[in-house]
């Protein structure tokens, strides 16, 4: 298996630096890219020929925050898998971050072996909530007053789609999803190929959010 190429980008350099040398040393991975602000990495992405698989990415910096710096990616860079590391882990910030197509949250104290477990996980899954995002996720969504009944949806989604778009949600791989429904994970990646044209997601992490947004799965079964 090739190495992971992981992007930073933080304004503090210390932490940038020391960020990168724990990263350095967690197996098949690498750092391919540091940078001091969303507007430095976008330069570097346009100039570069390596394009990270995943970005850490802080959200208060000059020149271009993280959120607009996750809106630039989503739109010139949908392929990079983003990380948010930050210290503003509020309820409003997780929720904007991740209906932005956020792959994952998570705290800047955060221990190397959780950062090293979610790297690993979003780029196995597309996406990993920890414990805590999972209960914002839950909180944000039972105060929701709108939450629109899948029967009412112009979008038709198949009894397989459904199923696959709920284990989707919790977590699981393509393998084992195949394993559960006992199709191949060729087949699983069509089916999840179709949802996403049909919801018009650009990543996994999109897709969830739309599931969420509208009601189709269960979200009491997300598993860690």
């Amino acid at each position: 298996m090739n190495a992971l190429k992981i992007a930073i980008t933080d304004d503090e350099a210390l932490f940038r630096r020391g960020l990168a040398m724990i990263v350095d040393d967690f197996e098949q991975m690498s750092v391919c890219l540091q940078a001091e602000d969303g507007q430095d990495l976008i330069d570097q992405l346009q100039t570069g020929t390596v394009l990270p698989d995943i970005l850490l990415l802080d959200l208060q910096m000059p020149n271009l925050n993280g959120i607009e710096t996750t809106k630039v990616l989503q739109a010139s860079f949908p392929s990079i898998k983003i990380i948010i590391l930050t210290t503003h882990f509020s309820k409003g910030f997780i929720i904007n971050m991740i209906e932005l197509g956020a792959a994952s949250y998570l705290p800047k104290n955060t221990e190397p072996e959780v950062m090293e477990h979610t790297i690993r996980n979003v780029a196995e899954k597309g996406f990993y909530y920890t414990d805590e995002v999972l209960a914002v996720i839950r909180e944000n969504m039972s105060t929701k007053k709108n939450i629109k009944p899948q029967t009412s949806f112009t979008i038709k989604f198949t009894n397989r789609e459904i199923e696959i778009l709920q284990l989707i949600c919790e977590q699981y791989t393509t393998q084992e999803i195949g394993k559960k429904l006992f199709i191949s994970p060729r087949t699983v990646d069509g089916h999840r190929n179709n949802i996403l044209e049909k919801t018009q997601s650009r990543n996994t992490a999109g897709l969830v959010v739309y599931a969420l947004e509208n009601g189709i799965v269960n979200i009491k079964k997300f598993r860690m």
